[in-house]
């Protein structure tokens, strides 16, 4: 049987090249990572291509001869779409619909790397099902929401089998808040760097954090998954407000200066999703926060 060629686009990104290595592992897997350049340190058993994902040819010439496409590339960020929110949707919507044309052409499959922190919205119903109605309060959850419901056109009316992967907040190694997201990795590299961690509100604020190697195990399970399925919460089930995060910090290590600014209207006040239908058909251990956020801290003071 040959090995299934798997592409991720956004491979240079936090998820995709924790994705891309996590797979590599897999001796019945090609990994190709698809980024607009090569990383600076490439990984062994990685293919890695380079090119633009807003430019047809190139675009249509790298999918080629995939088995499954992981796409996970975002030029936006929850925090400067109602800005950018025209780059959303004139570059990021039109080019994944793009995109899903192309795949449905040469009958090739998508997981597609959703937001489960910002389609959702404010829900009273906690934790979130993924049957609950969408409200997305900024232009990123939107943007995200209107590639779910183009893939989910194509599945209704060609019978494909494209997957939405909606992701609470991961963190771990490879992330870099300066981007835009990660509060965890903001936390911890703050109190590292003996820098002034800030809030926007008054620290209530809860999320569901998920570990980062535990979402790659995750999407390794979906890509696997021949159900018919469509979208699958991946998450730790597990609520965790911003002023519990920096208990467990400077119960670590004793010291974080933190200062509380005025609330942002981008910020849904609670967001947890519940995973039962992704633990269906991912059997795999799911790290607790207070686990995952010990591995990171001690794995970024020996790095």
């Amino acid at each position: 049987m040959k090995n299934k060629k798997v592409l991720i686009i956004g491979g240079n990104g936090f998820i995709g090249k924790n994705l891309a290595v996590w797979l590599a592992q897999r001796p019945d897997y090609e990994i190709f990572s698809f980024d607009l350049a090569r990383p600076v340190e490439e990984v062994p058993g990685i293919t890695y291509l380079e090119g633009d994902f807003f430019d047809d040819h190139v675009l249509k010439k790298n999918i080629k001869g995939m088995d499954m496409v992981i796409h996970s590339l975002s030029t936006v960020n929850p925090g400067n779409s109602n800005d950018k929110y025209m780059q959303g949707y004139g570059r990021d919507f039109l080019q994944t619909v793009n995109l899903c044309g192309m795949l449905i052409e040469q009958n090739t499959n998508m997981i597609f790397l959703s937001s489960g922190g910002t389609v959702y919205g404010v829900q009273e119903e906690q934790p979130i099902l993924e049957n609950a109605l969408p409200v997305p309060i900024n232009h990123y959850g939107s943007v995200k929401l209107c590639i779910e419901s183009v893939i989910r056109t194509f599945n209704t009316q060609l019978h494909t089998k494209m997957r939405i992967a909606r992701i609470s907040n991961p963190f771990g190694p490879g992330q870099d808040y300066h981007k835009g997201v990660g509060f965890v990795d903001a936390a911890i590299k703050k109190m590292l760097n003996e820098e002034t961690l800030e809030i926007w509100g008054d620290g209530e604020n809860v999320r569901d954090y998920i570990y980062i190697e535990d979402v790659c195990k995750m999407l390794e399970a979906l890509i696997d998954y021949d159900g018919n399925e469509e979208v699958f919460n991946l998450s730790s089930n597990e609520g965790i407000s911003q002023n519990m995060v920096i208990d467990i910090l400077r119960n670590l290590n004793g010291g974080l200066n933190v200062v509380y600014k005025d609330a942002r209207s981008v910020d849904v006040k609670r967001i947890v999703l519940d995973n039962s239908k992704i633990r269906k058909i991912y059997h795999g251990k799911i790290r607790s926060f207070e686990e995952g956020l010990k591995e990171y801290y001690h794995f970024l003071i020996a790095d």
